[in-house]
């Protein structure tokens, strides 16, 4: 889909953020127009990269990567243990894209979802073999606000519509139990939800999604002495910048399913609940 350019304020205005991630100070940012996908990459289109590349992901070489607890299907030795300070999080033996929730899992008849436990290169090498790039941290937020300024979300302010879901994150208690109000445990099919006014899918839970930019939690208040245009993060660091919160986001302990909220991980990272989308800033060029 075609984002026309044009200037927000990026950041969080309504002071819900968490300190760590650096969302204030909201600031202006010029963004020129950009093609995104209107969707997450889905598990179909994962798999003809993998076929016509023979790519192995890092979850894949590594053999290891993270499931949600509640999802795990696998026998009890495939668990090696708990993820520290975030127990929910199991590492499980042989899960990867092909097996999202352990070894005896599939995405058989879940084609059309994202595909997940992509690690930033993963999802980098995607986009080299697609002529693609992955969205800039700017890019990502000014695409998920819709044309609409201010916003906690891509529709607006409030969360549900008259108790409708309008995105795929944690309902119930965190990490026990989750009542599936919006029908899902893991992930939902990438257009699963109406989309926003850029006619964008699922900017908001579901699966974070990989940006382009290194993290830094500095980077909104090193940018607040003026404007600036299609800002691209800093040029070095040890996090990449993922976006738009996930199927385990609760406001419990992680309220950044909003269009503000930042988060970050070691690019060679990956679980169940980690996907991404692609942008081409070229191809906007040319329609010019």
């Amino acid at each position: 889909m075609l984002v026309p350019g044009g200037t927000f304020t990026m950041g969080d205005a309504f002071g819900e953020g968490y300190s760590a991630d650096g969302e204030q100070p909201a600031h202006r940012v010029t963004v020129a127009a950009f093609f995104l996908d209107p969707v997450a990459v889905t598990n179909e289109r994962f798999a003809a990269f993998v076929e016509a590349t023979g790519w192995v992901t890092d979850a894949e070489h590594i053999g290891v990567s993270a499931v949600f607890h509640l999802a795990f299907d696998g026998d009890p030795s495939h668990v090696r243990h708990r993820v520290g300070a975030t127990p929910w999080w199991l590492a499980v033996d042989g899960a990867d894209w092909r097996h999202p929730e352990g070894p005896h899992s599939s995405i058989d008849h879940r084609g059309d979802h994202p595909a997940v436990h992509v690690s930033w290169f993963d999802a980098h090498a995607f986009c080299r073999w697609a002529g693609t790039t992955l969205p800039t941290e700017a890019q990502w937020e000014y695409a998920a606000r819709g044309g609409l300024a201010g916003r906690r979300f891509p529709w607006g302010d409030e969360l549900t519509n008259d108790g409708e879901w309008r995105c795929n994150i944690f309902q119930g208690h965190f990490p026990t139990d989750n009542t599936g109000d919006d029908g899902h445990l893991t992930t939902a099919p990438v257009d699963a939800f109406t989309p926003n006014g850029y006619g964008l899918h699922q900017l908001a839970g579901n699966v974070w999604e990989w940006c382009a930019d290194w993290f830094s939690p500095f980077t909104y208040r090193d940018r607040a002495a003026g404007p600036v245009t299609d800002p691209g993060g800093p040029a070095i660091g040890s996090s990449r910048v993922m976006r738009g919160g996930s199927y385990l986001c609760h406001d419990s302990y992680c309220h950044r399913y909003r269009v503000a909220a930042r988060s970050s991980t070691t690019p060679d990272s990956a679980t169940a609940n980690i996907g991404f989308r692609c942008a081409n800033p070229a191809l906007a060029t040319s329609e010019r």
